[in-house]
């Protein structure tokens, strides 16, 4: 059946028959202890007020995610002087949304990345320096670096925190210098600690899992070949990666948590699903809240209820500010768009992001975090 679909019913039999359906199909699982959470976006500012709608949808975490910044894929030096950045990504910023979120019951993980400019096409995880000089070099500045935001989550009495996110080549080639830095981390730091790998080549790979306290993974895994698909096919397509997962977890004797996972609403949301929209082609996009909701669907039916999945982090959630709320945002970034493509005569992208926020996709998560 495809939920969410308006019946030509009233309104209070349908919400009766979806209740009977929903609590039937469940009834056999037991309440869950699962990281709710979603990736916060850094804003201007924040009170109490810009909370409201994770209370309202049960959210009991948010990673916020401060930047770091390297100069193309092979510059050893990195740089994470924060106070050209916005505010929500500076120390001082990271330490007030902590204490609000905190203050409203949920708690925080902080999740820095490395950003890199002038990147020619490289990331993250394509880092790789040219002598073994310039890797001590890097090592050197990345654990600075993360004894820096070590401290930041500490003053901040902050949850937990990732120690790195896809950076493949120095994650798996160096086991022992990710050792060493997640002991000097943890002579600073006293919450929990894990590492954000990728879900492609990197998370089987990593040799270090066993010293952290779960297996963090940035789950924008292939469902299927195929737009619109059956929630069917969606469910199949999670089972053959939960095989591998458990697999990992029993290993380590370590539960996994996706650091990040997301659909865009569009029809083909679940072949690629890491893709931006600015990556798509702006005349084959279409756009489906429906396939959205369905791939969501499909991951907490396959995975929550599984005693090795310890919850996720869902990409991303806009908070809006005093000024404009998260419609409002929709508003300001569809005319950024249509200014952008006006600029380099381009058709405009149409309203495509990863949020579930107002869509069907955030009904399906509401129900999930409320309900277990």
């Amino acid at each position: 059946m495809r939920k969410y679909h308006v019946a030509i019913i009233s309104t209070g039999l349908f919400l009766a028959m979806m209740s009977f359906i929903w609590s039937s199909k469940f009834s056999r699982l037991p309440p869950i202890n699962k990281m709710k959470g979603v990736c916060w976006v850094a804003g201007d500012s924040i009170v109490s007020f810009n909370m409201d709608s994770l209370v309202k949808n049960r959210v009991q975490w948010i990673s916020q995610t401060p930047f770091a910044w390297m100069n193309g894929h092979d510059n050893p030096e990195i740089s994470y002087d924060n106070r050209r950045s916005w505010w929500g990504e500076r120390d001082e910023g990271l330490i007030h949304t902590t204490a609000i979120a905190q203050e409203r019951g949920i708690k925080v993980m902080l999740k820095p990345h490395i950003w890199i400019r002038n990147a020619n096409g490289k990331w993250r995880s394509d880092i790789e320096m040219k002598s073994k000089e310039e890797w001590e070099r890097w090592f050197c500045d990345y654990e600075e670096m993360m004894l820096h935001y070590a401290s930041v989550a500490e003053t901040g009495k902050m949850d937990a925190l990732c120690i790195g996110t896809e950076l493949l080549i120095p994650s798996t080639r160096y086991k022992e210098r990710w050792i060493d830095i997640i002991g000097k981390i943890r002579s600073v730091y006293s919450g929990q600690l894990t590492y954000a790998a990728n879900f492609y080549k990197e998370y089987e790979r990593i040799k270090f899992w066993d010293h952290l306290d779960y297996i963090g993974i940035q789950a924008y895994f292939p469902l299927t070949g195929k737009e619109n698909p059956s929630p069917k096919v969606l469910k199949k397509g999670w089972k053959k990666h939960a095989k591998k997962l458990k697999s990992v977890a029993n290993k380590y004797n370590k539960k996994i948590v996706f650091t990040e996972v997301g659909y865009k609403n569009t029809s083909d949301a679940a072949i690629e699903p890491w893709l931006w929209p600015r990556q798509l082609d702006v005349d084959k996009i279409k756009e489906s809240q429906q396939v959205q909701a369905d791939c969501y669907e499909a991951m907490f039916e396959t995975l929550w209820s599984e005693e090795w999945f310890g919850g996720l982090f869902i990409w991303k959630w806009f908070h809006g500010n005093h000024e404009y709320s998260y419609g409002d945002y929709q508003k300001r970034a569809k005319e950024r768009r249509k200014q952008r493509a006006a600029s380099r005569g381009r058709p405009l992208i149409p309203d495509i992001d990863f949020s579930p926020q107002g869509k069907l996709a955030e009904k399906v998560m509401q129900y999930y975090f409320i309900k277990y």
